[in-house]
């Protein structure tokens, strides 16, 4: 007997030794309630189950017959009269740091076969576009089973209610959110075998650029000189992956001993990224807080710079390629750099960005030498200290506080608020545990991420991590687990075609950032006081110190896990 249910989107299934589900409570529900504004979506999951016998389940119309012979085939149909486009993915399992299976990355694949007693869930979204009519909508979900040449039989049908409103959510690009997730390219060609801003590289990172565009991102990553993050420090692992990234800007020396400065492969990826929307903030990676490990060889170049600066050039006198240690070099580069941002006319956009400067002394001795060579430059920090707001360094605009110090430092933050001329919004990464984006993270915290933004009245929310895959992320996607848990280092996975495939973290975060956005539209129209009441509801803590790990809070103590909690937003 095979059983099927509907799940909320936010449902996440989770395969163990200890844990395997027989299915029988995940598919008790069989009709669904939703609702979504126009230029939104709705999502739900099917899922279905035997204990007795493993199937083929597709979600294709193609012929099917399963290469090892006669075996019962399920095919899911959706159908529904709402003005809306159909969205439906297979869920597959990523193998998380204990060895459990994690329901997390939208297949490419359009059937899939099924063991006995593993449960398998499907991701069916209504995309309503801004000209889609208000009104309630029904729907069907219908399974029909047959082994090979036999006719089609259909085995259950299941039930959905949309509910269109009139509200019309801005377009990603019009966003409020200010997101900014950072892009790691040369991660991104490495995984399709693309040499670096070459033609097919590029036609992989428009798909890319694409997907986060659709998320409302605000800010295009551009690395400008070698190894910014010294590879992740990955050659301190037992099994390195490769994590560098490398210049955006090629550099020749001349045989008459001058440099030229190719902007060419820049211009183009950051003109790629405004065609979707992506056109807030151009953040430049690799002139300042350069990370070192000396002891490895990844120390400064430049002898007397007070950073490690790479810049690598090809010598056309010498036929060989070398890096620039001569100082006044380096501030020609830099200076071309700016000198080209102006050109453009892209300056007021431009952000240099220092990764958690850690010496408030050595860092204003860094922005100091920065400034003296190139003025024009905006500077943006993710930091781990109030303190360095509380320093009001020259040039240094935007202020992105880890969520451990904004929670536990909130005070001085709400103190310093008059001294941050740009941003100020806050990020996780491999910490805190909680809220967080991992494998093993409760769904809901990827939908808190802009909830809590806006009740800590901040602007939006940084991470590190599009792409930053380990060597093999579909076989393998948990790499130093003691630092970074499974999904630290993506929020999608390179799928075939050059495209990537999202993943239910990225669907989970784009609902909240459209939560985020509706939220504002109740604001102005003059239900701040409700959407306040709700913020109260679903956070439990009293004071943002709580957040702090510090304060050894569990998840339920600090907000609430049940979706249904927040989707009360859609009744205010």
């Amino acid at each position: 007997m095979i059983q099927y249910g509907l799940q909320h989107s936010f449902y996440k299934y989770r395969w163990s030794y200890n844990a395997w589900n027989h299915g029988d409570e995940a598919t008790a529900s069989k009709h669904r309630r939703l609702v979504c504004c126009r230029r939104d979506s709705a999502a739900f999951q099917a899922v279905v189950f035997s204990a007795q016998e493993e199937f083929v389940l597709t979600i294709g119309s193609d012929p099917l017959l399963w290469k090892g012979g006669a075996m019962r085939t399920v095919r899911c149909e959706v159908e529904t009269a709402a003005p809306c486009r159909i969205e439906v993915k297979l869920i597959g399992l990523m193998e998380d740091d204990d060895r459990s299976l994690q329901a997390d990355v939208l297949l490419e694949e359009r059937h899939v076969k099924v063991p006995k007693r593993r449960l398998q869930a499907v991701w069916i979204e209504l995309h309503a576009d801004e000209a889609a009519a208000p009104g309630a909508y029904q729907g069907a979900v219908r399974f029909y089973t047959r082994t090979l040449f036999e006719d089609e039989v259909l085995d259950a049908t299941l039930t959905f209610e949309l509910t269109i409103r009139d509200h019309v959510l801005p377009a990603p690009q019009d966003h409020a959110f200010y997101l900014d997730l950072w892009q790691h390219n040369c991660n991104i060609a490495r995984k399709y075998d693309a040499a670096y801003w070459s033609e097919e590289h590029f036609a992989v990172l428009d798909s890319y650029l694409h997907s986060l565009g659709q998320l409302g991102q605000k800010a295009v990553s551009v690395v400008v000189s070698e190894e910014p993050w010294s590879g992740q420090r990955t050659f301190l692992d037992a099994e390195p992956s490769d994590l560098n990234e490398y210049s955006i800007v090629p550099v020749v020396k001349r045989k008459d001993g001058s440099f030229h400065y190719d902007f060419s492969h820049l211009d183009r990826y950051v003109e790629m990224a405004e065609r979707h929307g992506i056109r807030e903030e151009i953040e430049v990676f690799g002139l300042v807080n350069i990370w070192r490990q000396d002891e490895a060889g990844y120390g400064a170049l430049v002898e007397g710079f007070p950073d490690a600066i790479r810049v690598r050039y090809y010598d056309e006198a010498e036929r060989r390629y070398a890096f620039i240690r001569s100082r006044q070099e380096l501030a020609a580069y830099i200076q071309a750099l700016e000198a080209h941002f102006l050109a453009k006319g892209w300056m007021d956009r431009v952000r240099v960005v220092a990764d958690e400067p850690d010496d408030i002394a050595l860092f204003k001795e860094r922005m100091d030498c920065l400034r003296a060579i190139a003025p024009s430059f905006a500077y943006k920090a993710a930091i781990n200290h109030a303190e360095f707001i509380g320093e009001q360094i020259e040039g240094l605009v935007d202020y992105v506080p880890i969520l451990n110090c904004a929670a536990a430092e909130y005070e001085q933050l709400e103190q310093m608020r008059p001294f941050v001329k740009g941003k100020l919004a806050y990020y996780v990464c491999c910490a805190p545990e909680l809220p967080n984006t991992f494998l093993c993270s409760p769904s809901i915290e990827s939908r808190i991420i802009p909830w809590l933004a806006e009740q800590l009245g901040l602007d939006g929310f940084l991470r590190w991590n599009y792409t930053v895959w380990p060597d093999h992320p579909l076989e393998r996607l948990s790499y130093r687990p003691s630092s970074w848990k499974a999904g630290d280092t993506n929020f999608v996975y390179p799928g075939r075609m050059g495209r990537p495939m999202l993943s239910l973290r990225y669907k989970w975060l784009q609902r909240g950032i459209r939560d985020y956005e509706y939220m504002q539209q109740l604001k102005a129209a003059g239900k701040g006081e409700q959407v306040q009441r709700l913020l109260e509801q679903v956070f439990r803590f009293k004071h943002p110190a709580e957040l702090s790990p510090a304060a050894n809070k569990r998840a339920d103590e600090l907000y609430s896990l049940q979706p249904d909690a927040y989707d009360r937003l859609y009744d205010l």
